[in-house]
């Protein structure tokens, strides 16, 4: 069986960072007087999870208007004084984001700083996923760093290579400067490398590179500094011109010193003339049974690495730190030396050797014998846990430690000069996420990544400020306050100070008329800045029935996170949206526009507009519609009435084209198929043009683009006309458009554009003969950001993007790559293109542009984007980005030229069919289907907007941008659209309407959707993590099954307590406890409970039919638990297996539901060992018991009856079931297929893997009468499974054929198993999908392929792999290879990598046919088997 595997969502969340100057506009030269009132680009962040690397621009722009600031003043003023958020406290917000006492976004403009607010905000730039795995990432500078002053990035992959990546602005995305690897280093064949973690790091000033290796080994990677060792490598070498000299492995063991063993961390020192590394190692491994005899077993070596020599003498050598040592965290030049973070205590060892101490919980001096300082009564003894804590400097002396649970510890460092004495640990000043990486950021900020949670980037800045002398506290505590003022309303009140050190000098100050001794003291102020969204893991999922108002949708209900930031993730397929109101009166089937149209006043004769607050938006008055019944066709107007319903003021005969309201929105411009109009408000014309060729009749209009005060019609004959509006006469006339050339030109699409964003901007070419004067230059264009200026765009026959100037109509843009949707356009300087009209006329061509728009996207900075619709299917979206002024002068034919790229973002093929254009009736005219790119802008929810663009047709579809997801292509969900508007006609800027197969309705998205991931998405925060749900069918409730960390006490046989803590500063350790919950998803409310014992957990949670006499049917779905109970390591541990039933109950009057459900524990059946696995079979309970399988049936509703049992391996990890067979996925001995008679009872091994493979889960592959067992192992390796008896190498088929291995990057627990049916099955059994979720938080899906569609593919997948440039030059083909001894070649046969495949949308069309004409296929072929194999479920 051949299979594709999809990566539906990229893995969630950060797990490494680095912070850097790595796009061109982080190092643009700003204006000063705009530098205050325009955004600005301050510095990089690119992060990676897995194989997903992105990369952000954090910006610095002024802060918006809130329009919520009052009721945010009247609920901060409803709080009573003292009872606000602390430090410590967990507030929670909607959105689950899990920050404490941080607030909302403050401005860092405030205390001392001047200039307006200013608020900082992430933004993406490019995502990228790769063929390979991270494993680690730092900034570094080269030689051409000092040319134009950007960072390149090095990053580190799971398979031993280091690919240097550095920013291409020609191409604006990731540029591949060299890979180099190591994965046929001696080292990397050691037992170990599969169990190594390899760490990556660079030296401070750039000089080098090490990547950790297996067998206590560092694969270093000098950088040229200067032009001179450049020049002295060339002619020593002959190389060319590389930034890097060669690079080599260092020995640590033979090289440095034998004493250094299994290497736990190192880093580079900064300060030192050459390279210095500090490396932290256990010479003699232990662990907490060997105490007694190997206590303290660490050492840390400091040594000086000749890059040129390769010695490497050291300067500084320890021993006997202790055992618990975790990382190290370099310290700055300034100070000196390593902190050393263990387990239980902070050390800091400066390069004398010297060491300073700071324990920070009891178990510090009974696990090493190092020297504590002494702490007298009154000092608070801390009781801290650094296992899975980060830790960053600040500034030289403070450093910040996040606790695994987000809570933020200063620790200063006290010293005089670069004698440290003291390392003060203060109280916690924070709450964040739960980190995995922390960066600190020299523009005084603070990025700490999440794997489980959002990543949150803070501001940290230290001010002085004055401190009454009676306030003042000389303790030594560091000095640490959080921001917690909102966005706009500036209040010193509310800031929370910590104890601070004070400096020596004192002024006279004065208060309240009175002279106050007052002293200054450094206070380091805390501020959220933005969040990068992410929710973590995937424990378990499972797809519920949800209700998008009254229309249900399938929903992937996730539980993901970990911790305080526990919760549900639900997924749906398409945008969620839910009909408000259905709106039959006013029709619409071929348009419909809603538009802000507002009454003139007439004074003394003359016109004018009534006053409008340009800050609010002013609603829709009146819609548009039209339709194609009855012939000719049917337009209406309408306004709303009294009661709130639509009352049709004007009916008018004929198919209305466009509308839009015209003359600053006193009039209406209304564009006919024969006729242009200008209508008053209330409908009345003022003036009526038609579209007449002297006195014979035009072609009819097929499309009209409107931007006040100009009107563009293009006709079917592909014929122009331009209209512009007179505001002083309120009519409009014919445009001249002689300088466009000859009138009778063809064009095959366009449209207006209105910036206001300043990025296009002209250059006016001072050599051209006519060069317009009035073309606004480079600065005015920044002076003057915010006017808008007009422009044109028209596309002819050939495939040639114009782009001309308002009014004047000079060209000043061109390109001739826009038909073949090209990764970059830019301007060609290639004169007027020529398309006069042919004979016999032109016929269209499948890579004509059908549809074209300019529009901006995004949500707080929306930017120009360019949107192409090819006639064969294909949408592309550019990006507008402004260019530097070019080097070469611009040709004497152009007047001025546009300082604009546009870079493809993405890129979409749909599958459409155009019927045959024999005869044009009228009734093929109603039932044609068309196709346009409607702009829109909304506001789903107070503060938050969107700027977007929906594509009509049989393919409906948003496209969105958001701050941190980028651009995105969302399907709407309705099987068609004729019509789409934006409406806010009922005073709510979130409403839409629109004409799908249902009619026209109103309709809004549903509240609290988030759009910054591939799916649309909704979290439900709760305190708690959960590893298990399920959805009941049968009531459509929700059950979960929650992981708590509760305390264990550890008792012996005779139920006696073995051990209890001694002292204040040590705890019990922790152990997992679970309970189970019934919820209501469409509240999300907890119905019902039950609480299982402090030491036992959840292990599996199944909804499986059993036998009951309370049905007619005789089966009813049940809730079937399995539990484990720890019982410590002297004790056996035991299981159980509860059934449960869900019961109605009468509801509480006071909780507002009508229907009320409890869950009821009907049997409890206790194990001698755990119970890891569930299913049913057979209406049939199956269940694993430590080595074996038990089949058992509910017997009265009360008891469980075994009837059939199995001997198996070690440990089950799943259980699958379909009819009477079984998959058993076992944690040693790789999958078992069991049959299961009844008559006798019995269950049957029919054929197992007789491999050693770690299964963590099995499930079964149908298709087309044929079974696939796919099975996933710890490593991340999927592998398919035939049983096949006629097959020799089975043996009669008791070994199942490992038909093809594929390395899926990581490992899945959970999977679900649902039907895909294609448009031509017409089976009565339908093809299984699988969709699974792996531990990096990726969702992906497994779906079966035809062999001749797979044949295709698959050659398409070698000609991607051999000839497209890949992110980080990796090797696709190798990335899914997996490594087998036991064959003579990989099983890389069977699985088609989708990520891969997705790539041939993205590229240029003539690439595409070259690529498909290699192998011997078309393009169109190839393109239409990809789109049957998509959809996410």
């Amino acid at each position: 069986m051949q299979a594709v595997h999809h990566e539906i969502l990229p893995p969630s969340g950060v797990e490494f960072a680095s912070c850097l100057k790595f796009t061109p506009s982080t190092v643009a030269v700003n204006d000063a007087s705009s530098s205050h009132t325009s955004k600005r680009a301050l510095f990089n962040i690119v992060v990676a999870r897995s194989n997903t690397l992105r990369v952000f621009e954090v910006c610095e722009e002024p802060v918006p208007i809130s329009t919520q600031k009052d009721d945010e003043r009247e609920r901060r003023a409803s709080v009573r004084k003292g009872t606000e958020a602390v430090e410590g406290e967990v507030a929670m917000d909607a959105s689950g984001e899990g920050f404490v006492n941080m607030g909302t976004l403050k401005s860092t403009a405030q205390k001392g700083m001047t200039g307006p607010p200013t608020i900082h905000r992430l933004y993406l730039v490019r995502e990228h996923r790769i063929h390979g795995i991270v494993t680690g990432m730092e900034s570094i500078r080269i030689l051409t760093s000092l040319e134009d002053g950007l960072d390149r990035l090095l990053v580190s992959f799971k398979d031993a290579k280091i690919a240097l990546l550095e920013w291409s602005d020609a191409m604006h995305d990731l540029l591949t400067v060299s890979i180099h690897t190591y994965e046929r280093a001696p080292q990397m064949l050691s037992i170990e490398t599969p169990l190594h973690r390899s760490e990556l790091r660079s030296d401070p000033l750039s000089r080098c590179a090490a990547l950790m290796l297996p067998k206590d080994s560092l694969a270093v990677l000098p950088f040229h500094q200067s032009q001179a060792e450049l020049d002295v490598m060339e002619q020593e070498t002959q190389v060319r011109d590389v930034p890097y000299s060669a690079s080599f492995i260092l020995d640590l063991t033979s090289d440095v010193d034998e004493r250094i063993r299994h290497t736990i961390d190192f880093v580079f020192l900064p300060g030192f003339t050459s390279p210095t590394i500090a490396v932290l190692f256990q010479n003699t491994q232990t662990w907490t049974s060997r105490l007694r005899e190997y206590k303290d077993t660490v050492g840390l070596f400091i040594f000086t690495l000749d890059l040129i020599t390769h010695n490497c003498p050291i300067i500084t050598a320890i021993e006997n730190l202790p055992y618990d040592s975790l990382f190290l965290v370099s310290c700055s030049a300034t100070v000196g030396g390593v902190i050393v973070v263990t387990s239980n205590s902070l050390i800091h060892i400066s390069q004398t050797g010297r060491r300073v101490f700071v324990p920070l919980n009891g178990w510090a001096s009974r696990v090493s014998d190092m020297a504590l300082p002494t702490l007298s009564n009154d000092e608070h003894k801390p009781d801290l846990s650094l296992e899975g804590a980060r830790a960053a400097f600040v500034d030289e002396k403070t450093l910040y430690v996040v606790l695994k649970d987000g809570t933020v510890y200063p620790v200063e460092i006290l010293a005089e000069g670069r004698s440290v004495s003291e390392l003060s640990l203060g109280a916690p000043v924070a709450r964040t996420t739960i980190p995995s990486v922390v960066r600190s950021i020299p523009s005084e900020h603070l990025f700490i990544g999440s794997m489980v949670g959002p990543s949150v980037l803070l501001k940290t800045v230290k001010l002085e400020e004055a401190v009454p002398e009676q306030d003042i506290e000389m303790t030594s505590a560091p000095p640490a306050v959080v921001d917690t003022a909102e966005i706009v309303d500036f209040d010193d009140d509310d800031d929370l100070y910590g104890t601070s050190h004070v400096n020596e000098e004192t002024t006279n100050g004065e208060a309240n008329g009175v002279n106050v001794l007052s002293k200054k003291r450094a206070v380091l102020h805390l501020s959220l800045c933005d969040t990068i969204p992410g929710y973590g893991a995937i424990s378990d999922m499972t797809f519920s029935l949800a209700r998008n108002g009254d229309r249900p949708v399938a929903e992937l209900v996730a539980a993901t996170g970990s911790g305080a930031l526990g919760g549900f993730t639900l997924f749906q397929r398409d945008l969620p949206a839910r009909v408000k109101r259905k709106l039959h009166v006013i029709g619409g089937g071929r348009g419909v526009w809603s538009l802000p149209v507002r009454q003139a006043v007439k004074v003394n004769g003359s016109t004018y507009e009534k006053p409008w607050n340009p800050h609010h938006g002013t609603n829709d008055a009146v819609i548009v519609s039209t339709d194609a019944n009855p012939a000719p066709g049917l337009s209406r107007i309408a306004c709303r009435s009294t009661k709130n319903d639509l009352s049709i003021t004007t009916r008018i005969p004929g198919t209305t084209i466009a509308a839009a309201p015209f003359f600053q929105g006193t009039a209406i411009l209304h564009v006919l198929s024969n006729m242009i109009r200008v209508l008053e408000p209330d409908g009345t014309e003022r003036q009526a043009i038609k579209d007449l060729d002297g006195n014979l009749p035009r072609p009819k209009i097929k499309y009209s683009s409107i931007c006040d005060p100009f009107v563009l019609i293009i006709r079917e004959d592909e014929s122009l006309g331009l209209f512009i509006g007179e505001a002083e006469r309120g009519k409009i006339r014919r445009k001249d458009m002689s300088p466009m050339g000859e009138k009778t030109s063809k064009y095959v699409a366009g449209g207006f554009f209105a910036d206001t964003t300043g990025i296009f901007c002209s250059q006016t070419n001072a050599n051209a003969d006519d060069a317009d004067q009035n073309v606004t230059s480079t600065l005015q264009t920044a002076m003057n950001a915010g006017a808008k200026t007009q422009w044109l765009l028209l596309v002819r026959p050939q495939g040639v993007l114009e782009i001309w100037t308002l009014p004047k109509l000079t060209l000043i843009f061109s390109t001739p790559l826009i038909s073949t949707l090209d990764n970059v356009l830019v301007d060609s300087g290639d004169p007027p293109a020529i398309s006069l009209p042919q004979d016999p006329p032109r016929q269209p061509q499948d890579f004509d542009v059908e549809q074209i728009l300019v529009t901006s996207l995004g949500e707080s900075s929306p930017r120009p984007h360019l949107l192409v619709f090819l006639r064969s299917g294909l949408l592309a979206i550019y990006e507008a980005l402004p260019t530097p002024p070019s080097a070469e002068a611009p040709p004497t034919t152009r007047a001025s030229t546009l300082s604009v790229k546009f870079a493809k973002v993405i890129t979409r093929a749909f599958d459409i069919q155009y019927p045959e254009e024999v005869e044009r009736s009228v009734l093929a005219e109603q039932k044609r289907i068309q196709r346009q790119l409607i702009p829109f802008v909304t506001s789903p929810s107070p503060g938050q907007t969107f700027s977007g663009a929906f594509f009509t047709g049989d393919r409906p579809c948003w496209i969105l941008a958001t701050d941190k997801g980028g651009v995105k292509v969302i399907p709407s969900g309705h099987a068609v659209v004729h019509a789409f508007t934006a409406c806010s006609l009922w005073e709510s800027k979130g409403d839409f309407l629109l004409y799908s197969e249902e009619g026209p309705s109103l309709m809004e998205w549903m509240p609290e959707i988030q759009l910054d991931g591939h799916l649309p998405m909704k979290s439900i925060s709760r305190p708690r993590p959960y590893s298990h749900v399920v959805f009941d069918s049968t009531t459509a409730l929700v059950i979960a099954a929650s992981s708590l960390q509760a305390t264990f006490t550890s008792y012996d046989e005779d139920g006696v307590v073995v051990w209890e803590p001694d002292s204040p500063n040590i705890s019990l350790p922790k152990c997992e406890s679970s309970t189970l919950e019934l919820i209501a998803p469409d509240t999300w409310v907890t119905m019902d409970g039950y609480e299982f014992g402090h030491n036992e957990f959840v292990t599996c949670v199944d909804c499986i039919p059993l036998e009951t006499q309370s049905t007619e049917s005789g089966t009813k779905d049940f809730i079937t638990v399995s539990t484990t109970i720890n019982r410590g390591e002297d004790l056996a541990v035991k299981g159980a297996v509860y059934i449960f039933d869900i019961v109605e109950v009468v509801p509480d009057g006071a909780s507002g539901f009508k229907r009320w459900y409890k869950l009821k524990l009907l049997c409890r059946d206790e194990a001698k060992g755990p119970v890891t696995a569930l299913c049913g079979i057979d209406n049939y309970l199956v269940s694993s018991m430590g080595q074996k399988i038990y089949i058992r049936a509910f017997d009265l509703d009360e008891r469980l009856v075994g009837v059939a049992f199995l001997d198996v391996s070690l440990y089950v990890t799943s259980l699958v079931a379909i009819k009477n067979l079984l998959v058993i996925g076992d944690a040693l001995k790789g999958v078992w297929l069991v049959a299961f008679q009844e008559d006798p009872y019995k269950l049957v091994v029919l054929s197992k893997d007789y491999n050693s493979v770690a299964v963590t889960r099995a499930d079964m592959l149908l298709a087309e009468g044929r079974l696939s067992i796919i099975s996933s192992d710890e490593d991340g390796v999927i592998r398919l499974n035939e049983y096949d008896p006629h097959d020799p190498e089975s043996r009669n088929g008791q070994r199942l054929l490992c038909r093809t291995e594929y390395h899926a990057q990581a490992e899945y627990r959970t999977s679900r198993l649902i039907a895909r049916r294609t448009i031509d099955d017409n089976s009565s059994i339908p093809q299984s999908k699988l969709v699974y979720g792996g531990i990096d938080g990726s969702l992906s899906s497994f779906t079966y392929v035809d062999e001749a569609a797979f044949k295709r593919l698959y050659l398409l997948q070698g000609q991607l792999t051999r000839n497209v440039q890949h992110v980080a030059g990796l090797n696709p083909k190798a990335f899914r290879t997996v490594r087998n001894d036991r064959v003579a070649r990989p099983l890389a046969k069977g699985i088609l990598d989708g990520t891969l495949l997705l790539a041939f949308e993205d590229l240029p069309i003539p690439r595409q046919i070259e690529m498909t004409q290699q192998i011997a296929t078309e393009r169109t072929t190839v393109l239409k088997d990809w789109l049957n194999l998509g959809g996410v479920w």
